[in-house]
This record gives C-alpha cells, sequence and structure tokens, in this order.
C-alpha cells in the first residue's frame, strides 16, 4: 500500500466535526476544520457528502486519504465499524480498518470493547479515546501507562506494552449537565460564569466528606443558603465535587503514580489539580496532538 504525500485525520463525534489536514513525512498539520456538526445532526446518507464539502480542496480529486475516528463509527454515525475485544493494539486497529461508503480512499477507524462479565463484572465501550491513546503513548514513551481523557464520558485507561488492557468509563460531564441544569442544587448555575477556583477547590475537598457525592452534590443549595457560597460558584463547586469524586475511585484502579491527561485546555487543568491534590503526578497532552499521532502511528503500521 503506497503512502501519499499527505493525508487528513478526521475526529467526527457526537457533538463536533475536527479535521486535520497533515503531511506524511513530518507528520505536520498543514490546516485544521471545525464544525458543530457532530453525528447526531446527520442523517446516514448525508455524512459522505458533509464530509466532502467540509474536505473541500484537500481532497485533491480523492489522492488524499482520509481517516476518520469516533463516533462516527457508531450504529447512528456514517457505517459501523467494529469494536474490538480488550487487548486492542495498533495492529489490530489498523487490521480492522473499514471504508467508509460514498467517499472513496477513506476509511473508518475501529473501537475498543470490555466485556468481562465474569472476573471483574466490566462491560464498557469507547470509540475515538482508543486512538487518542496510542498517541499520546507515540508522543511520551513506553513509560506512559496510565491515561485519563476527560470529556463528557472521561475514560481511564492502562497500556501494558503495546496493547490497551483495560478501560472504564465516568460519565461525569454529562451528569455535570444534569444536576446544573436539571436539579435544585444546581439552579443558582444556569447562567454561565467563569471559573472559580476557590469553589472548585471546595468543592474537591467536599466529594471526600462524610456522606460521600450523593451528599456533596446538595450541599451546593445549602452551602449558597447558609454558607457563602455564592450563585457564580454553585457549578464551580458542583464541577469540584464530581471531579473529585471520579478521581477517587478511578484511583483505586491502578497503582500507577503518574497519569496521562489527554484533553482540551478547559478540562485539563481541573483534573490536573484534582490527580494533585492525591499525590498523583500528572503529564498533558493535547486531545488534537495525541489523535494526529495516533493515526500517524496506525498509518505506520498499515503501510509496513
Amino acid at each position: 500500500m503506497s503512502q501519499a504525500p499527505r493525508y487528513i485525520v478526521v475526529d467526527w463525534g457526537t457533538s463536533n466535526f475536527r479535521a486535520f489536514l497533515v503531511d506524511a513525512a513530518t507528520g505536520e498539520c498543514l490546516d485544521d476544520r471545525r464544525a458543530e456538526a457532530g453525528i447526531k445532526a446527520l442523517n446516514r446518507d448525508e455524512f459522505p457528502h458533509y464530509c466532502a464539502r467540509q474536505l473541500g480542496e484537500w481532497r485533491a480529486g480523492g489522492d488524499v486519504p482520509v481517516y476518520l475516528a469516533g463516533m462516527v463509527g457508531a450504529a447512528r454515525g456514517w457505517r459501523e465499524a467494529p469494536q474490538l475485544s480488550l487487548p486492542v493494539t495498533l495492529e489490530s486497529l489498523a487490521d480492522h480498518c473499514i471504508d467508509a461508503p460514498g467517499m472513496e480512499n477513506s476509511w473508518i477507524i475501529p473501537g475498543a470493547k470490555w466485556v468481562d462479565t465474569e472476573a471483574s463484572g466490566n462491560v464498557d465501550v469507547m470509540r475515538g479515546e482508543e486512538i487518542q491513546i496510542f498517541g499520546a503513548r507515540a508522543l511520551l514513551g513506553e513509560s506512559a501507562c496510565w491515561f485519563c481523557l476527560p470529556g463528557t464520558h472521561s475514560k481511564w485507561a492502562t497500556l501494558s506494552g503495546d496493547a490497551l488492557i483495560r478501560f472504564t468509563t465516568a460519565m461525569t460531564g454529562e451528569l455535570y449537565h444534569a444536576v446544573r441544569f436539571h436539579t435544585l442544587p444546581g439552579e443558582p448555575a444556569r447562567d454561565d460564569a467563569p471559573l472559580n477556583e476557590d469553589a472548585f477547590r471546595l468543592g474537591l475537598e467536599r466529594s471526600e466528606g462524610e456522606g460521600g457525592v450523593l451528599h456533596a452534590l446538595f450541599e451546593a443549595r445549602s452551602r449558597h443558603l447558609y454558607a457563602g457560597l455564592e450563585a457564580d460558584e454553585v457549578g464551580s463547586f458542583l464541577s469540584g465535587v464530581l471531579i473529585g469524586a471520579e478521581v477517587e475511585a478511578m484511583r483505586a484502579l491502578s497503582a500507577e503514580q503518574e497519569i496521562v491527561l489527554v484533553g482540551a485546555s478547559g478540562l485539563s487543568p481541573l483534573y490536573e489539580t484534582a490527580l494533585l491534590r492525591r499525590g498523583i503526578g500528572v503529564r498533558m497532552v493535547s486531545s488534537d496532538a495525541a489523535t494526529l499521532a495516533g493515526v500517524r502511528a496506525l498509518m505506520a503500521v498499515r503501510h509496513r
């Protein structure tokens, strides 16, 4: 399989579309495009037309290959790609890429699943994060083995050798939105407000308190009424409670003392604060850099 001088990486999730034109020789990102048309905004027959419009002249008449990762490969996406059982390697991902119908020279990268109903009882799935995990490893080296990918559904994952061997999802971001916009404790936080670091740290502290996370969430209301938590601080407090509870729960899954945070600039510093509070060292990689490095590593396997 010959390699073109350029290729395109698309990270297409439920809510967002991100595309990158990449130089094949250097891995340098030459251009990027972003849109808020996630997969939930499109019908299946619209995917090739929308993608072709977004990529435009990058495609050079179809000569430039496209690699797509994320929820675009889900049952409700462009075409359902397999979710591979653990352990998953770059080689197994490369072997199970499928073509994207309606757009030539385009490939959808598989996801991963962990179905262990007997030993651990764990059942979990991911799409898109697996390529970011391998990309972060490619950027940081073999010492990187424990990863956190913050988001609507945060992923905590472990690599052993060259294989993804376990991962766990925490729906922290979605729960934060639900509590903030659909509960009584979140009522003062309906309007946007900047992060208040003191309120966030207080939330981290209260997530460890007596009564656990369910009581700590309700404290957003009682502290607003009687302990000086201002309306524009409630959202930061709730964020601290939920991220603190997530980090504490996931810390028990690994004896590692360092974690790689793979994410965007908004969430990663909050997780860094929570992790450092619990004595866990942090290295950070941007989600874009991890995606590009992961696809580059996958392409190297495919073109061997």
